[in-house]
């Protein structure tokens, strides 16, 4: 194991005010790198683990800072403004570095533990006032697990409540490092069809549902999310699937629904990439409650609890 004191991260933002990721007003750590590819990832951002640019033209106010910074010659001006070709761009951020208007942004920060914790504890009063807390997210944040093993310890030390936002598709000791300092773990489950897993998110969900089982199983607290998406538990075969499946899985305290949203279309685009999900819409009122009320006849008590 790392030298605790020398442990560090790859945050790609931290959240304050958080109402989503857990109970009460939260502070949400987002952790670069997934080994998931979901077509509806809501945090493009995450998905890579080194830092990179994200290019917003809109935001160019043409003061010709950046020109000439770009050693490997990826970056170029057009009348949209600023534009990156990623096969030639190095990673070297000096372009970034000098946009102060955030047309060129970095996603990816390297952080020390007591970096990200000296973040989390400006909102202490809230999270006391509201029964919130710290949650870390991704990402994958168990990709970083003695990190995130550490960070929860250093947290719960402060006196506050800590949730983790996983997948859990990682080898089980990733997960029971950093379960003796997690007070709640938001699971997310995206299908219970293997094949249908693995198209949608190009990985199977064998060892997922072995970690939920035994994590579950283990007297942990565990909220378990599903992604209501357009083809996947947005269809009513797939969510009553999944309903059995969880019916089957003793120790998950609540099930939560989340519907699928667009809004981080413009991120695709911001990282030059094509929005995978560019074909899906958001399921409608009725259309949730419907979901909802097959998880009910099913034995599953499933919130819809907005958006993800």
């Amino acid at each position: 194991m790392s030298d605790i004191n020398q442990l560090s991260a790859s945050v790609f933002d931290i959240q304050r005010y958080s109402v989503h990721d857990g109970p009460g007003i939260r502070t949400t750590v987002f952790f670069k790198g997934c080994n998931l590819r979901c077509r509806w990832c809501h945090n493009p951002e995450s998905l890579r683990a080194l830092a990179e640019v994200m290019v917003y033209p809109d935001k160019c106010v043409g003061c010709g800072a950046c020109e000439g910074r770009c050693e490997a010659g990826a970056l170029s001006f057009g009348e949209a403004g600023p534009a990156i070709d990623r096969a030639k761009c190095v990673g070297c951020l000096a372009c970034a570095a000098v946009c102060y208007s955030g047309a060129l942004s970095v996603a990816g920060k390297t952080m020390s533990v007591q970096d990200v914790l000296d973040v989390v504890k400006r909102d202490a009063p809230f999270y006391e006032s509201s029964d919130g807390g710290m949650t870390c997210s991704g990402g994958e944040p168990l990709l970083q697990s003695e990190f995130v093993a550490e960070l929860s310890r250093r947290a719960k030390e402060c006196g506050l409540h800590t949730a983790l936002d996983t997948a859990l598709c990682v080898p089980w000791e990733h997960v029971a490092r950093a379960a003796p300092f997690t007070d709640l773990f938001l699971v997310d489950v995206k299908a219970a069809d293997e094949t249908l897993h693995r198209r949608v998110t190009g990985v199977s969900n064998a060892l997922i549902m072995e970690n939920l089982r035994r994590l579950a199983g283990s007297g942990a607290r565990v909220w378990v999310r599903v992604p209501l998406v357009p083809g996947v538990a947005g269809e009513a075969g797939e969510i009553a699937a999944i309903a059995r499946m969880l019916c089957d899985i003793r120790g998950i305290e609540r099930v939560q629904l989340l519907n699928f949203h667009r809004m981080a279309e413009a991120k695709y685009r911001a990282l030059g990439l094509e929005y995978p999900a560019a074909d899906m819409r958001p399921l409608d009122g009725d259309q949730v409650r419907e979901l909802a009320l097959i998880c009910h006849n099913l034995g599953v008590e499933a919130a819809f609890e907005g958006n993800d």
